[in-house]
Order: structure tokens, then sequence, then C-alpha cells
């Protein structure tokens, strides 16, 4: 990677284009930020801001008037910050005797839509947002985990329908159960998982997570691999939370054998991708009884449609993929930026650079 410091071409400025005003008033960088790292530039650099409105909504497949704005605005940068970079604008980034592009941030932690064939063939450097998100998304995770643990679907039902409703406390059977008594299984020991394993283990929970590569997790954590993990940690899961991305491999990982793997009155956490389950699978073994709950923030289609069974189920809780949400996003995006931006300049390896044949 050529020293940021040291342009080879002295009298163009070396630049950086910063796409990142999102629709979203939570997710459009603020001007605080902007300013933070147009100072973390090193002499000779000028940065590029694009007005317009991205949309960090996908996995970089962004087709919003941002994307579309920065299309010229890429022509001769050398590091594009955005959500992803779509094929268009990454043609006109390394197309032509003016392309320089070497370095794509994307603010958004999936990355499939901009794994095109174009990205995959390069030598730019892809780097994401995986770990921004962990911690909003593992309380998010806890708070779907002690809805079905404390019975607190059963309580919004009856308080909806202004019922003192003790009995379903009451029973040899009652639903509920405490976290210490339970395991956690975690398929995926990425920065969401790890966050959600240290909940765990907080909590005193028995917790075990599949990881695609190495042994090694937080403390307390036991660590599954290599062939046969997710069938090893099916059946011992009283929660069972998916953090892995979308890829290939991933695809309907959990089906109806998966699911029927699960102890009977457990509960499926989906923060992942709605892609990696089975969706009339698990609508069915909600159906049936077998499952205790399922929490999900993803969904195979989105928005979720409005005649989705899901919305109906008394033991299904939706959110609509916001469990990342946070007021401290911009703040750890900005020192990822910052960060990667004083690695880019002394030449050393960014952090959470995208594995291109992974898919994450």
């Amino acid at each position: 990677m050529n020293d940021i410091t040291n342009p080879t071409e002295p009298s163009a400025p070396r630049r950086l284009v910063l796409n990142m005003a999102e629709e979203r008033p939570m997710y459009s960088i603020p001007q605080w930020a902007v300013e933070e790292i147009r100072a973390a530039l090193p002499p000779g650099w000028e940065m590029t801001v694009v007005e317009e409105p991205a949309d960090g909504r996908g996995d970089g497949a962004d087709d919003s008037p941002g994307a579309r704005a920065a299309m010229d605005a890429v022509r001769g940068a050398e590091v594009y910050l955005g959500f992803g970079v779509p094929e268009p604008l990454f043609a006109a980034a390394t197309e032509g005797a003016e392309a320089r592009l070497r370095w794509v941030h994307s603010g958004s932690a999936g990355v499939g839509g901009s794994l095109h064939a174009a990205m995959r063939a390069s030598n730019v450097v892809f780097t994401n947002s995986a770990g921004i998100y962990a911690q909003p998304m593992a309380d998010t995770v806890l708070a779907m985990i002690l809805h079905f643990a404390r019975g607190l679907d059963i309580a919004v039902r009856a308080q909806a329908e202004r019922r003192w409703n003790q009995a379903p406390y009451d029973t040899t059977d009652a639903p509920v159960r405490e976290l210490s008594e339970s395991t956690l299984g975690i398929v995926g020991l990425g920065g969401i998982g790890r966050a959600v394993a240290r909940r765990g283990v907080a909590l005193g929970m028995s917790v075990v997570a599949t990881r695609r590569r190495g042994t090694e997790g937080p403390d307390g954590v036991e660590v599954l691999s290599g062939p046969g993990a997710l069938e090893r940690i099916l059946p011992r899961s009283d929660y069972l939370v998916l953090a892995v991305p979308q890829t290939a491999e991933t695809r309907a990982m959990i089906g109806a054998r998966e699911l029927a793997m699960l102890p009977e009155g457990a509960v499926l956490v989906n923060v992942g991708r709605g892609a990696l389950v089975d969706e009339p699978a698990l609508i069915d073994a909600l159906r049936g009884g077998r499952l205790r709950g399922a929490g999900l923030d993803v969904f195979a289609t989105e928005p979720l449609p409005a005649d989705s069974p899901l919305w109906d189920l008394p033991n299904v809780l939706v959110t609509p993929h916001v469990s990342g949400a946070s007021h401290r996003y911009w703040r750890r995006q900005t020192d990822l930026i910052m960060h990667n931006l004083r690695r880019y300049a002394a030449g050393e390896p960014l952090r959470n650079t995208v594995d291109k044949n992974a898919g994450y």
C-alpha cells in the first residue's frame, strides 16, 4: 500500500470522498464528525463531502441520491467512505486514466451488495463497520431473551386486554425461566457474538458458541468449531442467537431439521440476516408449540410483508431491523475511520478488512 503522506503525483492533491449523509437522522454523519475526519487528513490531502442523502439500510447495493451524486466525486479519489459501494460507483472510481481508488470503507456491517465481481477481482482494500453495532445489538438480544424468559409476552398481551392474569405463571409448566439455569448458544463469535457472550456469562448462563476458525473466546465461553459445530450446539441451546453474516454457507442454515434439534421450549433470536432462517419452517415450528418463541430483528423480505404470519403469532417478537440503533453510533464510527486513517498513513493493515472470498 502506498504511503498516504508521500503522493506519487505532488501536483495533484490526494482525495478522500465522504458520502455518509444518510436519510435517517440518527445515521446521517454529524458536522462534528466531518470536521474530525477532515482534521485527521495529512497535508496534501483534500476531502469531498457529498451532501445528498445516502442509504445505509442495505449491505452496499446503494441506489440513493448520495450514491448517484458521488459518481463524479469518486473519479480520481483514493479513499471512499460511504455505506458500501455499488458496482456503478466502483466502476466510476476504478476505470480510466485518473483512477486511484485504493481503500473503500462502509458504514454498514453487511457487505454483500458491495462484493460484486469487480470488487472481488480488485486490489482495493475494503473495510466495514463490524463491531460498531455490537453493544446495542447485544443489548437487544438480551432484551429479547428476557422477554420470553420472564413471560413478558404474556403480560403485554394481558395488559392490552386490561386483564389481571396470573394463571399462566402459576402452573407447574409456567413458561418462565431463570437465566442462570439456562444455556445460551451463539452461532457466530464475531463482535456481536462476543458482546452477547459476555452478557450471558455475567448473568450466570452457561454459554457455548460456534466460530468458523479457532477455539479462542471470551472467558467462560465454550467454543465449538469445525464440521458439525452447528449440530453440536443446537441440542444444548435454550436460547439460540444467530449472529453470523449472510454468505453462501450460512444461507438457510436454520431449517426444519435444525429447529427440531433444539430443546423443547427453546427460543430463537436472529439479529444476523433474515436469509439465515427458513421462515416457513420457523413458522411451522412456532405454531406447533415446540418452541417457546422467537425474537426476530431481520427477515427474508424487508419490510416484513403485512400478510406475514409472523406478525400475528403470539410467541414472536418482531423488531424492524433496529437492533443496532444507538446514539453512540457516530462516536464509534468516527473513531474507527480515524484509527484506520492513521494506519493507512503508516502503511499498516487496516482494522475490519473484509475477506472478499469469505464474504465478510
